[in-house]
């Protein structure tokens, strides 16, 4: 009878001290839980560097651009972009320039989940564009041949160089990217853009070929655009 007294007595110590080690595992579970890992919001700057590669590799064009981004919640972003591009146009019978200033407006939102305090981004964005410009008809050669009835009549390079100010295009745009922190602040980005022309006023006789901001314009009034940037948070808070 004692001896039974004495292991039952084993048991229960034994089963206090497993409970006892459980209640302090899961305090320390909830601890851990209760840890939040607060990430900078602020201001980020950048500049597209696509655009001085493409206008060091293709001498018709010439840009730049400026990026910036303000995280108001978690994953919500308002973003802009804004720059000035110039490209000349070389189509079968007229060659033209166009060149002038555009913004960007719009928001992205990160559904990349991070880990701890990570502050990278997989985004899906949209964007408002609206940009001014001129267009200069630097050359065309008139289109007077008429095969279908044998007549051929012969086409004259004209050289008088027409200027067109005032014009303006309006589009929206679809985003999708990525940025990611590889230094403190510091981030590279990539994204492309699928847009979609809303309205553009054509030079008289002529049709607006190229819009800053938006890229060369088709019939379809359709276009894709990419940046390539670096940027550099300014941070004003942790949350």
């Amino acid at each position: 009878m004692f001896r039974y007294f004495i292991n039952l007595c084993f048991v229960f110590s034994f089963i206090n001290g497993y409970s006892q080690e459980q209640k302090e595992n899961d305090n320390l579970d909830k601890v851990s839980d209760s840890i939040v890992y607060k990430t900078n919001y602020g201001l980020r700057l950048g500049v597209d560097i696509s655009k001085p590669i493409k206008g060091t590799i293709d001498g018709a064009y010439s840009g730049f651009e400026i990026v910036g981004d303000y995280r108001l919640k978690k994953n919500f972003y308002l973003a802009a972009e804004a720059g000035f591009e110039e490209e000349t146009s070389n189509e079968d019978y007229l060659n033209t320039t166009s060149k002038g200033s555009y913004i960007r407006l719009g928001f992205n939102y990160n559904a990349y989940k991070n880990w701890l305090d990570m502050n990278n981004e997989i985004f899906v964005g949209y964007r408002y564009g609206f940009s001014l410009f001129e267009q200069t008809l630097n050359n065309y050669t008139p289109n007077v041949s008429d095969a279908e009835n044998g007549n051929y009549f012969p086409a004259e390079l004209n050289t008088n160089a027409v200027t067109s100010t005032g014009l303006n295009a309006h589009w929206s745009e679809l985003m999708l990217g990525i940025k990611a922190e590889t230094f403190t602040n510091f981030y590279i980005g990539f994204s492309v853009s699928y847009k979609v022309m809303m309205s553009v006023k054509d030079p008289d006789g002529v049709k607006a070929l190229f819009s800053p901001g938006f890229n060369r314009i088709f019939e379809s009034n359709t276009g894709f655009g990419f940046n390539y940037t670096l940027s550099y948070l300014i941070p004003f808070s942790k949350k």
